[in-house]
């Protein structure tokens, strides 16, 4: 099809839905009291910006506009020449981690474009960025985790129509341990600062307190890939921009051309922030069952007329849009019956009017959403893929020393490990005395879920209802609810405390721009699935209760792993050495 289109027509294409930054088309600010006599363009930390200035007898005034779209092409004008001369070479790659989710039809269909415009595409399947990003895939895995990859990314590109035969597929360890790659990497890290390899993993490798210097080497082995590949350009997520400068900036130290390089935008997952692989709760796998699809998305954050950091939304707009010409909102006839929408913006105005409800927004995108699937999860069902599923992905080792007593228990029962717990921030919306208990609190805690959760705690004693009206708080959420005085209590608020004369307690303290239900874990335990429903005869939460402390920093911790969000980490004001319950 791309021989059949002019060059123009291919570029409209490709950079379909990729928004091209041109600082001109920037607008000085109007201000009603001020005029802006001049203005610079200039870069700090990658990042454009306009700086507006004006002078009075009294006073300087400064203003910066920052010019960062959130889709990108980076070398618009050389797309534009290699278009007129021949096809376009364009590689994506993914590092083999966790299991692809459903954000992963962004890139596919970007990919489709790319083949209608004639370009020559090639999949990179990065295993060994997947080993050095703080060992995600282990070693031994990196070759099942390679086929598993191809096979799922292979059957999402014919769940979407595209031809598989136009596509090249390759595995970074196929080149990436020859002899003239290392000897790149050697002089790249001889060039490379270690203030630009961190910064430029800043949003794509794991962060950690103590990283490992494979992260650093991670950036560097990306922009390699370029002129390994052969390619013209680089695609990918804005997560990878930083990653992109630092390929521009220094490829070319080597005596390699500076690549094009565009960017999708990223999915938020369902708890807000990016849909992530190694973050359970925030994604939607490929392969989950329609009843896992449904629980994940009625869980999801979807505040009515909210249209920020809505994961539903967002999904529709990003994923569903992009892939077919309209959607449609199921509801029932007494609320109007079925809409049909072609323009993404009208689902938007209508859902910040709250003309359409959460509930009937997730049934239909649950819907759609299926109907991508089904075909994926079909393929899946034969006993081949189901073995390198399992080969892949293998359960958590058992404990052996518990497996001899008792050979029957399953690996769930035997493993108490913190990310069986499913805590999350929570947003206090309202509290008020326990009406049958004078040392009880009563509240309505939201945590990301349609409806908020009724909260029954012990903090008569220790904080006014003023100070904790409206606050954000930690909570474990998946205890089995009790009754406590007889209203039943759905979670439970999670606070430092130390013994003594007075007795001191202090609610948890997500860090700052935290919203109602992001996932809380323990570094390490990132990617494991929380229990539906602790089972109390188990005590999975008392026996990790005991290693959870307030560390000299005040930074939750369990056996000295801090507590995080995807923003950072969970902390106490005051309460140093402090317990957790």
């Amino acid at each position: 099809m791309g021989e059949q289109l002019s060059p123009e027509e291919k570029f409209q294409l490709i950079t379909r839905n990729l928004q091209v930054r041109n600082s001109t088309d920037s607008q000085i600010p109007c201000n009603s009291s001020k005029t802006y006599l001049k203005y610079v363009c200039c870069v700090f930390e990658d990042i454009h910006y306009l700086v507006f200035f004006t002078c009075t007898v009294n006073e300087v005034s400064v203003l910066f506009l920052p010019l960062l779209c959130s889709q990108e092409v980076l070398g618009e004008e050389r797309l534009k020449e290699i278009l007129k001369e021949r096809e376009l070479k364009v590689y994506w790659g993914t590092a083999t981690t966790g299991k692809p989710h459903v954000a992963y039809f962004v890139p596919m269909s970007k990919i489709a474009d790319f083949l209608k415009a004639g370009c020559e595409v090639t999949i990179l399947f990065a295993d060994l960025h997947a080993y050095l990003d703080n060992m995600k895939a282990p070693w031994e895995l990196l070759e099942l985790r390679v086929q598993y990859y191809e096979q799922v990314i292979k059957a999402m590109l014919e769940s979407i129509g595209v031809p598989l035969d136009k596509l090249k597929f390759v595995k970074g360890t196929d080149y990436q341990l020859s002899r003239e790659y290392t000897l790149d990497v050697y002089r790249l890290s001889s060039m490379v600062t270690e203030h630009d390899a961190k910064k430029a993993g800043a949003e794509v490798v794991k962060q950690v307190e103590h990283p490992l210097l494979s992260g650093l080497l991670y950036p560097g082995l990306q922009a390699l890939d370029e002129e390994y590949l052969k390619v013209d350009a680089q695609f990918g997520g804005v997560d990878q921009r930083k990653i992109f400068t630092l390929a521009e900036k220094y490829l070319p130290s080597l005596g390699y051309t500076k690549r094009i390089h565009m960017m999708n935008p990223m999915v938020p997952g369902l708890t807000g922030g990016k849909m992530s692989s190694s973050e359970e709760e925030s994604k939607i796998d490929l392969l989950d069952k329609n009843q896992e699809v449904k629980k994940k998305l009625k869980k999801a954050f979807c505040e009515p007329g909210n249209v920020e950091n809505n994961g539903v939304l967002s999904f529709a707009k990003h994923v569903l849009f992009p892939l077919q010409s309209e959607f449609v909102i199921k509801r029932d006839p007494k609320w109007g019956g079925d809409k049909v929408y072609t323009d993404y913006e009208e689902v938007e105005k209508d859902f910040a009017a709250e003309q359409i409800h959460p509930g009937d927004l997730k049934a239909s995108v649950e819907l759609a959403l299926n109907k991508l699937l089904d075909p994926i999860r079909k393929k899946f069902e034969t006993p081949e893929l189901k073995k390198l599923t399992a080969s892949a992905y293998p359960e958590p080792s058992k404990n052996k020393g518990g497996a001899k007593g008792n050979p029957k228990q399953t690996v769930d029962e035997e493993e108490v490990i913190p990310s069986r717990l499913d805590i999350r921030v929570g947003k206090v919306i309202s509290v008020e005395k326990h009406p049958d208990a004078d040392s009880l609190y009563l509240e309505k805690i939201d945590v990301g879920e349609e409806q908020p959760r009724t909260v029954v705690s012990g903090l008569v004693a220790y904080l006014s209802q003023e100070q904790l009206q409206d606050r954000l708080v930690v909570l474990l959420c998946n205890l089995k609810p009790q009754k406590m005085r007889g209203i039943e209590s759905q979670a439970m608020l999670l606070c430092a405390s130390i013994e003594g004369e007075p007795r001191k307690v202090e609610p948890l303290d997500p860090p700052e721009g935290s919203a109602p239900g992001d996932r809380v874990y323990v570094e390490g335990y990132e990617s494991g699935k929380p229990d539906d429903e602790l089972k109390p005869k188990k005590k999975v939460f008392e026996k990790l209760q005991v290693d959870l402390k307030i560390s000299d920093e005040f930074v939750a911790q369990w056996k000295e792993q801090n507590l995080t969000t995807k923003l950072g980490q969970i902390t106490c004001k005051t309460l140093k050495g402090g317990n957790i319950s």
